[in-house]
């Protein structure tokens, strides 16, 4: 029987031999070479096939030849009694002798069996048990080590000795490659577990677990430090640092190998090479680099770079039991692979070397493109993180809470936003939108129609105006930017909330005594679709009760319709407050993680923005307002009010900062207007101080002149306030200060 014509081995001395059987474990025997001519193989005896091996027997099934010109060999037959073979009542397999040894004894008594009765003709029909040579096998994922190698030899090979190199062989390690459809099937096997990696970890992981221990004993990766991101050229000296390592483990590694001269702890190779490593220029390391091909321990040019790279106080085994490569990427080296054997294992041989070059360079692609995506990621990160707000604001009356989850790790941007924005008189506008697709694309739009929703938001608009400002822009950015949004203005002094809607899924008012109700606001149409009219809504929002604003995301999905998760939304929200009591309603974070939870694997379609909103509002003991005509006695008026409710909160400290500051404002008020001035006192944390009037112009702080007579009401109310600000309203504009509670 002879080999297939397009079998690897064709051409090469002895390619006319049958395959050897391939080991149950992953690793393959190599078959003895024979240099006889045809002749004497066509009139070599065969030894049967057994489809099952004896019981304890590790040994292989492999086909043998008489005739061999090399020497002795013993012939292993493990099977069944077959036409040309017998087998004795304990099941010993017979065991002809050669010409020069005599009888061989059975594996397992040690008995001398007697020989074969005959051997098989050329043309008869091989067994059913004997498989078909040309019936392709399957390639192993991996060549592990083989477990209890010490009964098992390669066939020819007497005293249990390598053929080629007349070494023994170690107990306990893996078996070599010894073929090269072997080395082709695990540089296959282990290239692809190198291509599942999408990160530098995996990367790298992938390639010292897909080598040890099948390849080497132990591997060292060094990488460049800092790694250059696609055409970026690197600056300063090439440095490498030692990123992974892996080796056999230590109870397996009892004969020493590869040790210091004094072995530190922990007794790791990290511990025993040094981490960093500056190459020279134009030193031995430098040129293996350069060099790019994988090299041999022993040869000149490596004697003198190893230690460089890993320090003098590290064996190395000689004799080709290590194997440096370069890793070079698509325009530069990147990092160097150092592939060990233990002493007492057999050394690489030339072939080898192609073996690591393979394995590097597919390792250095893999890592130049989880540099590229790392750098992406890094991007897409950024770019989300600033386009929602850093941190939420802390507005009087309100506590908020927010999450946000990308669509996938994959896709780490998206289209969703949410807002919080403090206005005038106390009062927050909440904004939550959603752009369509979650792209880099989407995010873009996204940030465009947040900024514009500040900007608007900060004319006091009401919410339709801010949603028909918002469409008019999203059209502007093009025909087919469509997004949804929410905006909802809240007001803990009158305990209302102003709601617009653009086609966004309705929020969901969770109340002090448990129960969650989904808000009736018209639903309209998506921003972007013109030429639409956007109607609000005015509800109350009673103290203690929960505003949930969300995204789509997060109630629909391919498993679920909108309405559906809305009303498990609602659900799990009644849940969630049921376990605090009525009296109580549940933490703000706790809140949001529990709706997040409601999520299951199939769920994760869309980004999702959440926003939770926690009304206090302020009582109305807390609020003190008043009107005030356009005349010269109102900032004396606006004093004797201002006392008297410092006096009735307790706040008698006070007085004099408060008459003196309000004064000023109201001075400035009436000498513009011509409506009735408006002054409000807020009790909260702080004390807050507004005067409104219907001019819309901002008044500006400048540093009066010594001969001015008037100027200098800004500069003490910016230099006794806490805080101050004017604000532009649709019917005029608010002037407002803070002050220190005693």
């Amino acid at each position: 029987m002879t080999e297939h014509p397009t079998s690897p081995e064709r051409g090469r001395p002895g390619a006319g031999r049958p395959p050897a059987p391939a080991d149950p474990r992953g690793a393959l025997l190599r078959t003895p070479d024979q240099s006889s001519a045809r002749t004497s193989d066509q009139s070599s005896a065969r030894a049967p096939e057994q489809s099952s091996t004896l019981p304890g027997s590790a040994a292989l099934p492999v086909q043998a030849r008489t005739g061999d010109l090399t020497g002795d060999m013993q012939k292993t037959n493990c099977g069944k009694k077959g036409p040309t073979g017998g087998q004795d009542s304990t099941g010993s397999t017979d065991m002809p002798s050669s010409p020069s040894s005599g009888s061989a004894s059975s594996p397992d008594t040690g008995a001398p069996t007697p020989p074969s009765a005959s051997p098989a003709s050329e043309h008869s029909q091989p067994s059913a048990a004997e498989p078909d040579p040309h019936r392709p096998r399957p390639a192993p994922e991996s060549l592990p080590a083989q477990q209890g190698a010490a009964q098992e030899r390669p066939a020819g090979s007497p005293g249990g000795k390598e053929r080629r190199t007349g070494q023994g062989l170690p107990p306990g390690g893996p078996m070599p490659m010894r073929r090269d459809g072997d080395r082709l099937r695990f540089v296959g096997a282990a290239t692809r577990r190198i291509a599942r990696g999408i990160d530098l970890d995996e990367i790298v992981m992938g390639l010292c677990r897909a080598t040890v221990p099948t390849f080497s004993d132990a591997i060292l990766v060094y990488l460049r430090d800092p790694l250059p991101v696609g055409d970026e050229r690197p600056t300063g000296p090439l440095v490498l640092r030692l990123r992974r390592t892996d080796r056999i483990p230590v109870e397996r590694d009892t004969e020493g190998g590869f040790l210091p001269a004094v072995q530190p702890e922990p007794s790791d190779l990290s511990a025993m090479t040094a981490e960093l490593c500056e190459v020279r220029p134009g030193g031995a390391l430098a040129e293996v680099l350069r060099g790019v091909r994988p090299v041999f321990a022993d040869a000149p040019a490596a004697r003198a770079a190893l230690p460089e790279l890993l320090g003098d106080d590290v064996f190395v085994p000689g004799g080709q039991r290590a194997i440096l490569a370069p890793l070079r990427g698509r325009r530069r080296v990147i990092g160097a692979a150092l592939f060990l054997r233990r002493p007492e294992r057999l050394a690489f041989e030339a072939d080898d070397l192609l073996v690591a070059a393979q394995l590097a360079t597919h390792s250095a692609l893999g890592i130049d493109k989880a540099v590229l995506y790392g750098r992406e990621a890094y991007i897409a990160d950024e770019l989300q993180r600033t386009m929602l707000p850093e941190t939420l604001p802390q507005p009087t009356g309100v506590r908020l809470a927010s999450r946000y989850l990308p669509a996938a790790e994959t896709a780490r941007v998206g289209g969703d936003w949410y807002d919080a924005i403090p206005l005038p008189g106390s009062r927050v506008a909440l904004v939550v939108g959603d752009v369509m697709g979650h792209s880099m694309t989407s995010a873009a739009i996204m940030g465009q129609l947040r900024t514009t929703a500040q900007t608007l938001a900060g004319l006091d608009l009401p919410p339709q105006e801010v949603l028909h400002h918002l469409d008019e822009q999203a059209q502007r950015l093009g025909t087919d930017r469509m997004a949804t949004c929410l905006y909802a203005v809240y007001d803990p002094v009158s305990h209302r909330i102003t709601i617009a809607n653009a086609g966004h899924p309705p929020p969901v008012l969770l109340h002090l005594g448990g129960r969650a109700e989904v808000l009736r606001v018209p639903p309209g149409a998506p921003i972007g679709v013109g030429g639409v009219d956007f109607e609000a809504v005015e509800l109350d929002a009673p103290a203690g009760a929960t505003l949930l604003l969300y995204t789509d995301g997060l109630v629909e999905s391919r498993l679920r319709d909108v309405w559906t998760g809305i009303e498990q939304l609602r659900e799990r929200l009644s849940a969630t407050a049921q376990l605090t009591g009525p009296d109580h309603p549940p933490p703000l974070e706790a809140l949001c993680d529990e709706v997040l939870d409601m999520l299951g694997p199939g769920d994760r379609d869309d980004d999702i923005a959440l926003l939770a909103a926690r009304f206090d509002g302020i009582a109305p003991s807390d609020v003190a307002y008043w009107f005030l005509e356009p005349e010269d006695a109102a900032p004396g008026r606006a004093r004797r009010l201002a006392r008297r409710a410092l006096s009735r909160w307790g706040m008698e400290e006070l007085s004099d900062s408060v008459e003196l500051l309000v004064s000023e404002v109201v001075t400035n008020a009436v000498r513009y207007t011509s409506r009735p001035v408006t002054l409000r006192l807020l009790r909260t944390d702080v004390l807050r101080c507004e005067v409104g009037d219907d001019v819309p112009q901002l008044p500006r702080l400048r540093q009066a002149r010594a001969t001015d007579e008037g100027g200098r009401g800004l500069y003490l109310v910016n230099k006794l306030a806490r805080r101050w600000g004017a604000t532009r309203l649709s019917t005029g504009k608010v002037v407002w200060f803070e002050l220190n509670r005693g």
